[in-house]
């Protein structure tokens, strides 16, 4: 019903009207929690491809949280599960396995309310984390109350939840498209594929034929052309020390010809030491 609800409330700006600032932030709040589905939820929490303090790890966690996508630990295992499982009749959102409409919406509603524990233990030992998980709804509500408190009506059903609702579609076609169309450059045991307009609406993701054939790096564009913001902006946060260690791929995938064979064998995440 939430998934539903917003939808529908998007089209409150009927209502409301449209202002130049529920523009604004309609746009920089896409982008914002874009950030943080694809650094947080995705390169950190699911694969710690990088290095940061618990500080700053709650902090990637509210932001990641705010795109209403559920908790941290549900979301880092759920997509574990995926890279374990990845285009098998196992993997909970494979267009192969069950077309694209189950793949990029239908299957939140498949019984999969649970945070499996078991997957994410590296994550689980943080209390603040596992609060978080519990109450995921409160990041996106207080985000919720302070676009109405700022713009108003317009702010609310257009900075917040039209926002929203194209955050959604945008990180959900990650499941259904990456895995149909674009170029293979690597032969993986699944169908992701690279694609540079998925990259570039979710700042990286849409190199996931790189990322499927090494899940490690930090880094999803391997090529100088494969535009990848998030790793962009991760690579300046280290800089100013929010962030350290960003992993790379091996330099052999980064030549202009590499050797194309089977999916290097590495465990699907890195676990780096406690955050102080």
């Amino acid at each position: 019903m939430p998934l539903i609800a917003v939808h529908v409330a998007s089209l409150g700006l009927l209502w409301s009207g449209v202002t130049w600032q529920s523009v604004v932030c309609c746009i920089a709040l896409y982008w914002i929690r874009m950030f943080g589905t694809t650094a947080a939820y995705h390169r950190y929490f699911s694969h710690r491809t990088f290095h940061t303090s618990r500080w700053f790890q709650f902090v990637l966690a509210f932001l990641a949280e705010s795109s209403a996508q559920k908790g941290v630990l549900w979301w880092a295992a759920h997509h574990r599960h995926h890279h374990r499982y990845s285009d098998t009749e196992h993997d909970i959102h494979s267009p192969r396995q069950r077309g694209f409409w189950y793949a990029h919406i239908a299957w939140i509603y498949d019984g999969l309310d649970e945070t499996n524990f078991d997957a994410v233990r590296d994550l689980a030992r943080f209390p603040e984390l596992r609060w978080l998980n519990r109450h995921w709804l409160v990041p996106p509500t207080v985000l919720a109350v302070a676009t109405w408190l700022l713009f108003g009506w317009p702010g609310l059903f257009v900075g917040f939840f039209l926002s929203t609702t194209i955050l959604w579609h945008g990180t959900f076609t990650i499941n259904s498209l990456s895995h149909v169309i674009g170029k293979r450059r690597f032969e993986t045991t699944d169908d992701s594929r690279n694609h540079w307009l998925l990259a570039l609406i979710t700042m990286g993701e849409g190199w996931h034929n790189n990322h499927h054939h090494y899940m490690l790096s930090t880094r999803q564009g391997f090529r100088w052309w494969e535009i990848d913001m998030t790793y962009y902006i991760l690579k300046a946060m280290s800089w100013v020390g929010l962030v350290w260690d960003l992993r790379e791929p091996p330099a052999a995938m980064l030549v202009d010809d590499p050797q194309v064979g089977a999916p290097v064998e590495e465990p699907i995440i890195a676990v780096p030491e406690a955050a102080p």
